[in-house]
């Protein structure tokens, strides 16, 4: 009982923190960004700011709207929130750590792109249709990659748990391998694509001939685009969460630790997280976006990796 109870309290904390450093993180890479741009940047807080202003406001609607704009951001935050729940943060064993499969996880990421496609397509706007079509026609490259670097994510482990995953990595039992390293590579680029960061896309950009994230929330405002702003935060932080539970487990709290564990499990998680999103600021600050036809290459060389790194797996361990 109160292993379960242990479980559960996790999950709670988990949850709490994730919806706090969501918002945060996605402040600390503007502002980092910003800075090593030479710029002063916005608040560290802004998308907090940000998303109470626009949660008191009231959304307006394209004249020929369905119901699926109405419903497409609710969907897409729960999705994103459901799958954020599933990745292991500062401990193990949460009390949904046996649903934490990868391709669940995968599945409601999916799930939520789905919304965000649906609610671009429903307003009707031209815009919206080009913003919507990309978005597909990326997915289509990065989900195979994904897919194959959850194979050898899940061949490594014995298992697609992602809890098992981080539990066995933590150990060190698999030790240093040239598959885990182009898997990394490969999820990666595909965590780039999936947040719409550069080089794949600019967040900070409005001009249409190069958007696509944004092109499809055009037509969103007020509390909708609240829920939108959030749901890109969360999927942020889903995203980071995920690359530090694979490849930087430690730290974790082990599955029926106590609080003073939870305490420098979540310090340590924070720490990765923020050293993760500075990075991604490095990088966006290094580098410059791609032209739009230039992404499938992008993700396809992500494809190669993953590819290369089941084939590397294969012939390491005989499984050919």
């Amino acid at each position: 009982m109160m292993a379960l109870l242990g479980a559960l309290l996790t999950q709670l904390l988990h949850g709490a923190l994730l919806l706090a450093a969501a918002p945060l993180l996605l402040g600390l890479t503007r502002t980092a960004k910003a800075r090593l741009m030479g710029r002063r940047g916005p608040p560290l807080l802004q998308p907090w700011r940000d998303a109470l202003r626009l949660l008191r406001k009231r959304p307006i609607l394209a004249e020929h709207a369905s119901v699926a704009t109405r419903a497409a951001p609710y969907l897409a935050l729960s999705a994103t929130l459901l799958a954020g729940l599933l990745v292991p943060g500062f401990a193990q064993g949460m009390i949904l750590a046996p649903f934490a499969d990868l391709l669940l996880i995968a599945g409601l990421l999916g799930l939520a792109r789905a919304a965000l496609v649906l609610a671009g397509l429903d307003a009707g706007t031209a815009f919206g249709g080009l913003g919507a079509g990309r978005e597909t026609a990326f997915a289509a490259f990065a989900e195979p990659a994904l897919l194959v670097s959850v194979l050898v994510l899940a061949l490594l482990a014995g298992s697609a748990n992602l809890d098992a995953i981080a539990a066995l990595f933590r150990e060190g039992g698999q030790g240093l391998r040239v598959s885990l390293l182009f898997a990394a590579l490969a999820l990666c680029a595909v965590a780039l694509a999936e947040n719409a960061r550069v080089p794949v896309d600019n967040p900070a950009t409005h001009l249409e001939l190069t958007m696509v994230h944004e092109a499809m929330l055009l037509e969103a405002s007020g509390r909708h685009l609240a829920l939108w702003e959030a749901q890109a935060a969360l999927k942020l932080a889903v995203w980071l969460a995920l690359l530090a539970a694979v490849f930087l487990p430690f730290g974790m709290a082990p599955a029926g630790a106590g609080p003073l564990s939870w305490l420098i499990g979540a310090a340590l998680w924070g720490a990765k997280l923020a050293g993760l999103a500075f990075a991604l600021a490095a990088f966006e600050s290094a580098i410059a976006k791609m032209r739009v036809f230039r992404v499938p290459e992008f993700l396809g060389a992500a494809l190669l990796l993953a590819l290369l790194a089941a084939a590397l797996l294969f012939v390491s361990t005989g499984l050919a």
